[in-house]
């Protein structure tokens, strides 16, 4: 259900109408842009900032993209009582007009963070994975790993001049396999068979099988292993915001990706856990490698990993999709 008001009044997107107006490869295209402002350092973005509380958290991010706009995400991060162990995420991001400063859109940050999380992690996938990627892995079996399968179905029913300046890294018309891996075979099945994708019988199996992976957990202890991925392996990771996702013989070995230079240089949660200590000369930003400023992959067998810690821009580029969507339901101009 969306709430419109007067004219003037700012659009209220609620969950199912911010999933609505968030079009994958929109998405996508927006994540793209957002990615290469931040590398072009023409991005203003202030460190994050919280307010603690006895029972959890309210963090805030404001950023300004161009071309995008300008947009702050207000989130409070407390414990599940329904998921003993995981958090809970909720909260808004607020679309302001760059020009004057008018509200223009409220949307609903928990679809809206999974699924450019999602977008994101898919970009560095097609800018990073080996030409001949057939087999992709995802793993968890949470809103995280739900929002990523339905990135990669997007992308790959989409015809390759369906994806503006994202085009797919390997052969025209082949569409690689997508195998769902999670701890709980139950959730995984059912996972999987919403998605139409396989239930693999393990993670490590699952992972032995794969050009690339995509972790999209909320774990705390690395959920897959250097001696797991194969010889050229992409790796994605978007969990482990409390914790390593990614083990440390796989960051050792592997060329280093990230949105920000934050991700190896500021402390967690803003900073990556499996890159504190690691030298900033190894990390390559991905805006620009998508801008074609900095190499991706090298080499066939070279082992690639993105750390995604997330940033205000990806919501910048998120709020705009929604907005604009929204608007065009209207009959208005974005």
């Amino acid at each position: 259900m969306t709430a419109r008001g007067p004219a003037h009044a700012p659009a209220v997107l609620d969950h199912d109408a911010t999933v609505a107006a968030l079009d994958p490869l929109r998405l996508l295209d927006a994540v793209g842009t957002a990615l290469t402002a931040v590398a072009a350092g023409t991005v203003s973005a202030p460190p994050r900032i919280a307010a603690f509380g006895p029972y959890g958290l309210l963090g805030t991010m404001p950023a300004y993209v161009p071309g995008l706009g300008l947009a702050a995400k207000l989130v409070s991060v407390f414990d599940d009582p329904a998921r003993p162990g995981r958090t809970a995420h909720q909260g808004v991001v607020a679309l302001f007009d760059e020009t004057d400063g008018r509200l223009l859109t409220l949307v609903d940050a928990e679809p809206l963070t999974a699924l450019r999380t999602a977008a994101t992690a898919t970009a560095a996938l097609l800018a990073l994975a080996r030409p001949d990627t057939a087999r992709i892995t995802v793993i968890g079996t949470g809103a995280q790993a739900d929002a990523q399968l339905t990135l990669l179905s997007a992308v790959f029913g989409a015809p390759e001049d369906g994806l503006p300046g994202r085009r797919r890294p390997w052969a025209a018309g082949a569409t690689p396999s997508v195998t769902l891996a999670g701890r709980d075979p139950d959730r995984t099945r059912e996972l999987a068979g919403r998605h139409g994708v396989a239930a693999a019988a393990s993670v490590e199996s699952a992972v032995r099988a794969a050009d690339a992976v995509l972790c999209c957990t909320a774990a705390r202890a690395p959920v897959l292993d250097r001696a797991w991925l194969r010889p050229g392996a992409h790796v994605g990771s978007v969990g482990g915001s409390g914790g390593w996702e990614v083990d440390a013989a796989t960051v050792r070995d592997a060329r280093l990706f990230a949105e920000w230079d934050g991700a190896v240089t500021s402390p967690p949660p803003a900073g990556a856990h499996e890159l504190q200590g690691a030298d900033p000369a190894r990390l390559t930003l991905v805006g620009s490698v998508l801008a074609g400023t900095r190499p991706g992959r090298r080499d066939p067998a070279e082992l690639t990993l993105f750390k995604s810690t997330g940033h205000a821009a990806l919501d910048v580029a998120a709020a705009r999709v929604a907005h604009a969507a929204h608007q065009e339901q209207l009959g208005a101009t974005p």
